[in-house]
């Protein structure tokens, strides 16, 4: 080998510079332990919340310490910050956390942009469009532009009542076609889509998390955000989705609004019931009667009998309690009835009643306080235009403060511009003694009063009845900033910490387990050969993990899937070389000379198939998402590395072994002999193969058509719920419970794993999204599965804080309908997307289409068969077998090693065919074949250990995944030899005649 010692210094840098990048994540892991230890000792179990206190104390700390240095190798000192930046993150599934996709309402910029007009062509299009999104692979935008352009008549964008605002003045004017307003209002929805991202990014980097990932999705106006570790996921999920528009507003009195609600309550009579039957109101009057005495209360009216009176009173009927004297509460309702209550008062007829001096009110509901179910009822000085006083663009800075009570409160600073209206609002409050509201989002915050005059200089505070994490979230999201538009969750992904760490010990197992079957393995097929690819195999282990700290790639479990699978894989490399030494020394060549030729003529199959399998996994990572571009990623430099070891490291082992006098066999007494000598006509049996693959093909069409595939919510959309319980549960009983109309009227519930537990999957309100419709499902399936929880509380089914918890609500998932479409698409284009660039790069390489053909078909030959065995099978086997994005990558992966396995097969075709010019092309095929079995069975046997080790001690969320590729190696495996190259030998041979006719 030409270049040693340039091929030393690299590795020994490599080497070097990848166990460099792992000290880090072992610096890492050592101070986080510390900072849990530390939280641990301070917070003792015995206090209320006292995970939340731990995880929240233990952030301190490592905040505390993030600019102090905390790793010293001698030339170089590194802060918290630094090492945490170099170490390897890890995914979800093994660290837990939440994964969402948020898609930012461009309807909502559009009506923006519009100013809100009322405009029926403008209005029409955008529902059309909202309608067509459903089953759309268009952008909003564009199914908008095409939806106004079937029903615009004689209207322009350029309108002054659609485009041609005061706002966009400047950019669009009314003599503007349709294509130039379109190509400026793409642009604003585009940089509408960049301030979202960089106020999410900047609330992310606000809540201290470590290693998040955020990132826009093409120009769609979705945006990836995944937080490994987080912990508080409704605290995450708060600070996506709240667009933080503040407003300051002045308020009016109460009292100024009792009459109104008994003049509304008597207009809303005829509109909404007028009455009800004796029996009703019989049933109800313990109810009415507490309803009126708090009517009663409010419009300080004495008390009547209520129990003679059978009239509904729509509005007042809901009041719980009253106003205060002089404050701006009018009166206070439940919660459950606020969207009822806006309803009713937003009625034309209701607001007609209002006089004109207030004939602009707004209506808004205050924060409920803890363990309470009452909100108040304020009315906020409005205006023909329904803009605020003040806006929150005003705040340059938002803080946690302790107000004189002891209680957080959020401080804010604002610019001059601001500063001055504040001033002036003040001033107006205290001449008028009356208050201003502090509104987020519609939620009126607080309702102060000024006591001491205009309060200058622009600070202001917001009180509330906060926790200081709420608290520490508000401040957040005021300095970050309010979104653009609503952002609604459409894809989610959470995991519990305890799930994460089941995952990471039962990847750990089946990393260990695998690794020392194939080192074994090799020893005893090899020799000290093996012994000596054995080496090279650990060091490419260390290689891989050092570059993936490097990159800062997330490693998943999926990822761990992929490490392990290149190692089995990368015994192909040195078992292609080994098998070429053997060969050259039953020429009779001596040892230094064999080894050179076996490395040599080995290298063109190597590379062969090394290139097909990590085009296969490129594709992959294109349109992967989430863990499975984890699972791609590690594949891709798996496949790097092990070409490295193999070939360099390997040689270099074994030459100096040799040249210092060591003799090697490549083989033990037991393989000696083993596939040596073989001469299978195989081309004589292919009418055979064909006549079997011809039935399994026809059966797997057959279940196909009749009883389709178990697909996931990756591609039909819904939720997932993981669920453990304490004892085993049937899981037909649990459906049954679930599908009850009560609850969510169709549910399925299937084994996971053990008997204890189930993946329930609903598409119960799978078209809404927000975090109250999560909770009330989160509700309903407690409520269905309280007879199988032995009287587990609702608060510790859903807690996903807890690292040590066992049982309730351990995973949970959601996939919009339209996101499903998009991840349908694209994993049919992924996969169609390999076969074209396989068939391509094999036939530049072989310069012959028969062979492409070949190839191909076999790769279809052995999808169908995968898809044909989990359509008929999914229905009983005792782990999860739905098609989704893991079912995907798995696809790719035994067209990748179908590929490999037949690329090995052609190349040795192409070499016998110019050594053996005088042999007919059927003796080349049948030769060919036989002096690659030994590899190719080799390879096969020893992938399927190394998959069977991930299979059974790998964990339940990928065993399906597992399978498939289990399949699909024993299916690759028959193709290659069977199926491939016996359709190019058929291919080639009828040109051949074709031509010798001619």
């Amino acid at each position: 080998m030409q270049n040693k010692g340039l091929v030393k210094i690299f590795a020994l840098l490599f080497g070097l510079v990848s166990i460099y990048q792992l000290s880090f994540t072992f610096k890492a892991n050592q101070v986080e332990s510390n900072a849990e230890a530390l939280a641990i000792e301070k917070i003792a179990e015995t206090e209320d919340d006292y995970r939340a206190k731990r995880s929240q104390e233990e952030a301190s700390y490592l905040e505390s310490i993030a600019k102090d240095t905390v790793f010293n190798i001698g030339i170089a000192k590194y802060t918290y910050d630094d090492v945490k930046s170099k170490a390897m993150n890890l995914g979800l599934d093994l660290k837990g956390g939440i994964n969402v996709i948020l898609q930012v309402s461009v309807k909502d910029i559009l009506k923006g942009l519009a100013n809100n007009t009322k405009d029926p062509v403008f209005n029409t299009a955008l529902e059309n469009a909202s309608e067509v999104q459903k089953n759309s692979q268009n952008t909003f935008l564009e199914d908008f532009f095409i939806e106004f352009d079937k029903i615009k008549g004689d209207t322009k964008l350029a309108s002054p009542d659609i485009f041609y605002t005061k706002d966009l003045d400047g950019e669009i004017n009314g003599s503007m076609t349709d294509e130039e307003v379109k190509a400026i209002i793409s642009t604003k929805i585009d940089e509408s889509v960049v301030s979202a991202f960089e106020v999410l990014r900047k609330r992310i980097d606000g809540l201290g998390v470590t290693s998040p990932n955020i990132q826009r999705l093409g120009n769609s106006g979705r945006i990836l955000i995944e937080l490994p570790g987080v912990k508080d996921i409704e605290r995450a999920e708060r600070n996506f989705t709240t667009m933080a528009q503040l407003q300051f507003w002045d308020a009016y009195k109460g009292e100024q609004f009792f009459n109104f609600l008994a003049q509304a309550n008597e207009v809303l009579k005829p509109l909404v019931e007028s009455t009800k039957t004796q029996d009703d109101a019989k049933g109800n009057d313990a109810e009415d009667a507490t309803a009126q005495d708090a009517v009663d209360e409010l419009l300080g009216e004495a008390t009547t009998d209520s129990t003679t009176v059978a009239t509904v009173n729509p509005l007042l009927d809901l009041v719980r309690g009253p106003g205060y004297q002089g404050g701006p509460v009018i009166a206070q309702f439940e919660l459950k009835d606020k969207e009822t209550i806006l309803e009713y008062l937003n009625k034309k007829e209701v607001r007609a009643l209002l006089p004109a001096e207030q004939r602009f009110a707004k209506f808004a509901f205050g924060k409920p306080s803890k363990d309470s179910e009452l909100v108040g009822l304020y009315a906020l000085v409005g205006n023909r235009e329904n803009v605020p006083q003040l806006s929150g663009a005003v705040v340059t800075d938002a803080r946690v403060n302790f107000g004189p009570t002891g209680k957080p409160e959020v401080s804010m600073q604002m610019n001059a511009k601001g500063a001055k209206l504040w001033e002036k609002m003040t001033g107006d409050a205290f001449n008028n003694r009356s208050q201003i509201a502090i509104v987020l989002d519609d939620v009126v915050y607080s309702a102060p009063g000024v006591t001491t005059g205009p309060i200058a200089g622009g600070n202001s505070s917001i009180s509330g009845d906060f926790s200081v994490a709420e608290a520490d979230d508000l401040a957040n999201v005021l300095r970050a900033g309010k979104l653009p538009a609503s952002a609604d969750i459409i894809s989610s992904e959470v995991v519990g910490p305890s799930l994460g760490q089941e995952a990471i010990d039962s990847g750990t197992m089946s990393f260990i387990i695998a690794l020392i079957v194939v080192l074994l393995w090799m020893i005893i097929y090899y020799g000290k050969a093996g012994g000596f690819a054995d080496v090279a195999m650990v060091f490419n282990i260390l290689l891989i993990f050092g570059v993936l700290s490097g990159l800062g790639a997330v490693l998943t479990l999926p990822g761990i899937a992929g490490i392990v699978l290149t190692i089995g894989m990368s015994v192909d490399a040195n078992v292609l070389i080994f098998e070429r030494v053997r060969e050259e020394l039953a020429k009779g060549k001596g040892l230094k000379d064999s080894i050179a030729d076996g490395f040599g003529n080995a290298l063109s199959s190597i590379l062969d198939a090394n290139i097909t399998t990590g085009l296969t996994a490129l594709i992959l990572f294109i349109f992967g998402t989430g863990p499975i571009k984890g699972f791609a990623t590690t594949l891709l430099i798996g496949i790097g590395t092990s070409l490295f070891t193999a070939i360099f490291i390997t040689r270099l082992l074994i030459d100096w072994y040799v040249n210092k006098g060591g003799n090697l066999n490549f083989s033990t007494p037991v393989t000696k002999n083993l596939f040596r000598n073989i001469n299978i006509e195989f081309l004589k049996k292919r009418k055979v193969a064909f006549i079997i693959s011809g039935i399994l093909i026809a059966v797997s069409l057959g279940s196909l058509i009749t009883a389709g595939l178990d697909q996931g919510v990756d591609f039909v959309g819904g939720r997932t719920y993981q669920v453990r319980f304490a004892n085993d549960v049937n899981p037909s009983e649990i459906t049954d419970a679930l599908s009850q109309e009560s609850v969510f009227g169709s549910a399925e519930a299937k084994t996971f794993g053990a008997e204890n537990q189930l993946k329930i999957t609903t598409k119960y309100k799978v078209n809404e999204s927000g975090a109250e419709v999560d909770e009330e499902i989160k509700e309903k399936l407690f409520n269905g599965l309280q007879p199988y929880l032995d009287g587990m509380t609702y608060d510790a089914f859903v807690d996903l804080s807890d690292d040590t918890k066992q049982t309730g609500l351990m995973q949970s998932d959601k996939v919009s309908p339209t996101i499903a479409d998009d991840i349908k698409q694209a994993s049919v284009w992924a996969v169609l997307g390999s076969l074209i660039v396989v068939f391509l790069y094999i036939l530049f390489r072989f310069k012959r289409w028969q062979y492409s053909l070949g190839a191909v078909v076999a790769v279809f030959h052995d999808v169908l068969i995968v898809l044909g065995i989990f359509s008929l099978t999914y229905k009983f086997m005792p782990f999860n077998m739905e098609i989704n994005q893991a079912f995907i990558a798995a696809i790719l992966t035994v067209i990748g090693y179908s590929l490999n396995d037949t690329v090995v097969v052609f190349d040795r075709i192409r070499e016998f065919f110019n050594e053996h010019t005088g042999w007919k092309f059927d003796r080349v095929v049948n030769q060919s074949l036989s002096s690659t079995l030994s590899r190719t069975l080799n390879t096969s046997l020893t992938t399927l250990v190394v998959l069977l080790a991930i299979f059974i001690f790998g964990g339940d969320s990928i065993r399906g995944f597992m399978f498939a590729l289990i399949v699909g190696v024993i299916v690759g495996t028959y193709s290659s030899l069977f199926i491939a190259t016996p359709i190019m030998y058929d291919t080639v041979s009828k040109l051949d005649d074709k031509k010798k006719k001619n």
